[in-house]
C-alpha cells in the first residue's frame, strides 16, 4: 500500500511498456515490509534533462532507475559518478547523498559479474572477450576490470565505440592488458555477447563458435528468449553459460545496496517476482 511515507523510486525511460523492474522490486518491498515503491515514468529525450532534476525536487523521492534512451545523458547530469559509470559512459541509477548531490552509478556490468561469481566462475586473473561495446558491453567491461581480470579483449562493429572504451579502461586500470579489434574468442576464459545479435530470427551468430573451447564460460545479454541460438551453439559444445535474464536479477541486489535497502539474493527476488508480459 502506497501512503504518504512511501519512498518513491522513479523508473525513467521511454517507452515504458516493456518495463519489468516494478514487477520485481515492489513484490520484494512488500515481502520485506519496506515502505518503498518503484514507479515507471515515461519521459522523452527532449524533456529528460529538465525532468530528472525536477524529480529529485520531490521530497518523497528516494532515487531513480534510468533506462533507454537516457543512460548516456544521465552521466552529464549527475554531480558524481562511479568509476564504472565513467568507463561505461553512462549511468542507470541515481540517488541523492546527505549533501544533496546527485550520485550516479552503473549496475548492468555488476549484475553480469555477480552472476559469474554465483556460478562458481573465478573472475580475478581470468581473460575475457566482450563483443559489443555499446552501453551494456561497456558496463560489463568496466565491471570485469573492477573484478580483476588480467586480459580484456574488445570488439565492436563501430571502431569509435570500441576504441573509446579501450582508452577509458586503460586510463583507470593501468595494469590491465586491453586489446581491441578482433572478435576471435580463442584463448579466452570468459566470452560475452553484448551485441544485439540474436534479437532477430535471421541474425548471424556474434562470433565463430568453432573457436570457443568447451572450458570457456559464455555469457549472453540478449533476453528475447532464454536460450538464444548463440547459447544453444555453445551449450552443444559443453560450455557453461549465463542467460540474459540472469544479469537482470543479479544486478538488483547491487541496486538495493546503492539505495540503502539492505541486500538480497537473486533467488529471493525470483521467488517473489510477479513478471508478466
Amino acid at each position: 500500500m502506497i501512503d504518504g511515507k512511501t519512498r518513491l523510486i522513479a523508473h525513467i525511460g521511454y517507452p515504458t511498456e516493456s518495463f519489468k523492474s516494478s514487477m520485481i522490486y515492489n513484490p520484494f518491498f512488500e515481502a520485506r515490509k519496506i515502505n518503498a515503491a518503484v514507479v515507471p515514468m515515461g519521459c522523452k529525450s527532449e524533456d529528460y534533462m529538465a525532468f530528472l532534476k525536477l524529480v529529485f525536487r520531490l521530497t518523497n523521492v528516494h532515487g531513480a532507475l534510468i533506462t533507454m534512451p537516457h543512460k548516456v545523458t544521465t552521466l552529464e547530469l549527475v554531480d558524481q559518478a562511479s568509476v564504472s559509470a565513467r568507463i561505461a559512459g553512462a549511468c542507470n541509477a541515481v540517488r541523492i547523498d546527505e549533501r544533496g548531490a546527485m550520485i550516479g552509478d552503473m549496475f548492468d556490468g555488476e549484475g553480469f559479474v555477480r552472476g559469474l561469481s554465483r556460478k562458481g566462475r573465478r573472475v580475478a586473473g581470468a581473460s575475457a572477450l566482450v563483443a559489443g561495446c555499446g552501453g551494456v558491453g561497456s558496463a560489463i567491461a568496466a565491471s570485469l576490470a573492477k573484478a580483476g581480470v588480467s586480459r580484456l579483449g574488445l570488439y565492436d562493429a563501430f571502431p569509435q565505440a570500441m576504441n573509446g572504451l579501450s582508452e577509458r579502461l586503460k586510463a583507470h586500470y593501468a595494469n590491465l592488458e586491453v586489446t581491441a579489434g578482433a572478435a576471435d574468442p580463442a584463448g579466452y576464459d570468459i566470452v560475452i555477447n553484448a551485441t544485439p545479435l540474436g534479437m532477430k530470427n535471421d541474425d548471424p551468430l556474434p562470433m565463430n563458435v568453432d573457436r570457443i573451447a568447451p572450458s570457456t564460460f559464455v555469457g549472453e545479454v540478449v533476453m528475447k528468449e532464454e536460450i538464444t541460438p548463440f547459447l544453444a551453439a555453445v551449450r552443444a559444445k559443453g560450455c557453461d553459460y549465463q542467460v540474459g535474464t540472469d544479469m537482470l536479477f543479479e544486478q538488483i541486489p547491487a541496486y538495493l545496496e546503492f539505495f540503502g535497502f539492505g541486500t538480497a539474493t537473486s533467488d529471493e527476488l525470483r521467488k517473489v517476482a510477479q513478471i508478466h508480459y
